[in-house]
């Protein structure tokens, strides 16, 4: 797949022109997507997955390099846990024992802000949020394959349906940065399936026999080093166009497309089929290895949804004596009371003392929930006050995803509340 550029044209080589490979790196297999062929409308699915979204059809745009001051000051590879030498690719939780040498590359991170400006919008490239695991990939050249989670743990053994991507480049050792995603039904990354993968990189057998019902997905989004050599210090869109001619298409693993520009379309298309969010990445930005970068930026859609208050759970330290969190539920079809998660964040100190005054006004004795939430010393109250809040997804249980209150809603009662909750839940 291609990125393609969409925007008005911008500094940089002439329109149309291709992003040249370093002519000292090893040439690459074609992709199967190169043929150029235009693209006239989006689909719902290039919308959905920003698979090769584009108004017309060409190669990446790339800028002029960043100035040396664009640099990370620190070393652009650098070992995990303070080791000073380059470390073997490890598989199976033991050092492999093949000749090729590949740094260990700490994983660059996005930092949480908005769109960029309209007026820099095509000087940017779009990727899908995902909802997985961070994963630095090392392919050896021999084979052989290693997976280091974001805080350096080797996790190659926690998912055997990967090891063929060791062999996808044949003899040419290269480290990818990606995330390993779990899909439910529908095909759409389910993170509460993943964590039954998690953790079992040194349970090889439980983990494979797992796999063979809760099969996982390696997205793909950027090449650092490739035949020896380090990519680091070069612009975004030359790594990109870079990985995607490596042609890395498979079973378990995939190189999802990215959009140049349009980045407001890309993100209510994000909205729009009910996907993580959109990250944003500057296309002259270099890769800075373990650094929140303003480079990157990641951008998580957020839902919104009525509450009922059912109970509270008493707050610690500072908070002694005001609620920690809220205990809240979704009317039922049927009438009953749903809990649906404990939202503790979004309240300013003099919110939350008045919202203890409101909660004690409304003690009861008897749990207003269908099920009584998990944890102890809760106290609870008549399902009377309403509330809005903000979270990301909901769990297959129906709970609520990092969930933070947003507003009382004295102007509705708990008949008017908005309950988006289905009567088929779990």
């Amino acid at each position: 797949m291609r990125v393609v550029t969409t925007g008005p044209p911008g500094p940089g080589p002439a329109p149309g022109s291709a992003v040249r490979a370093d002519p000292a790196l090893p040439p690459h297999r074609p992709h199967p997507c190169a043929p150029h062929r235009a693209m006239t409308t989006l689909s719902a699915r290039d919308r959905a997955r920003l698979v090769v979204m584009a108004h017309r059809s060409g190669p990446v745009r790339a800028p002029p390099p960043p100035s040396a001051g664009h640099w990370p000051a620190r070393a652009p590879s650098r070992p995990f846990r303070g080791n000073a030498r380059p470390a073997r690719v490890a598989r199976h939780g033991r050092v492999d024992n093949s000749p090729v040498n590949l740094p260990l590359i700490a994983p660059m991170l996005a930092t949480a802000g908005p769109l960029p400006p309209a007026a820099q919008d095509a000087r940017w490239a779009y990727e899908t949020k995902q909802d997985g695991q961070r994963a630095v990939v090392y392919l050896a050249g021999d084979g052989t394959i290693g997976l280091r989670a974001r805080s350096g743990e080797d996790i190659t053994g926690a998912y055997p349906e990967l090891r063929p991507l060791g062999g996808a480049l044949g003899t040419t050792p290269a480290v990818l940065d990606g995330e390993v995603l779990a899909p439910d039904e529908h095909g759409r990354a389910d993170f509460q399936l993943l964590q039954s993968r998690m953790g079992l990189a040194h349970a090889p057998a439980r983990a494979a026999r797992i796999a063979a019902t809760v099969p996982v997905h390696l997205v793909l989004f950027d090449v650092l080093h490739l035949g020896g050599r380090s990519l680091l210090r070069l612009p975004y869109a030359e790594r990109r166009a870079l990985l995607e001619g490596l042609g890395l298409e498979g079973g378990f693993w995939s190189t999802p497309g990215a959009l140049v520009g349009h980045g407001r379309e890309a993100l209510e298309a994000t909205r729009a089929h009910g996907l993580e969010g959109l990250v944003c990445k500057r296309l002259d930005s270099a890769y800075e290895p373990g650094v929140r970068s303003r480079a990157w930026i990641k951008i998580r859609n957020m839902r919104v949804a009525d509450v009922l208050v059912g109970g509270w759970s008493p707050g610690r330290g500072r908070l002694t004596g005001l609620p920690g969190a809220v205990l809240v539920g979704q009317r039922t079809g049927a009438g009953g009371l749903r809990y649906v998660g404990s939202v503790g964040t979004g309240w300013s100190e003099a919110e939350r003392a008045e919202l203890a005054v409101l909660l004690r006004a409304a003690a009861t004795d008897v749990c207003p929930f269908d099920t009584v939430p998990p944890g102890a010393g809760a106290h609870w109250t008549v399902p009377r006050l309403v509330g809005e809040v903000r979270y990301s997804t909901r769990t297959r249980a129906g709970l609520l995803r990092q969930p933070s209150w947003l507003r009382l809603r004295p102007d509705l009662t708990p008949e008017q509340a908005d309950a988006d909750l289905p009567d088929s839940s779990p």
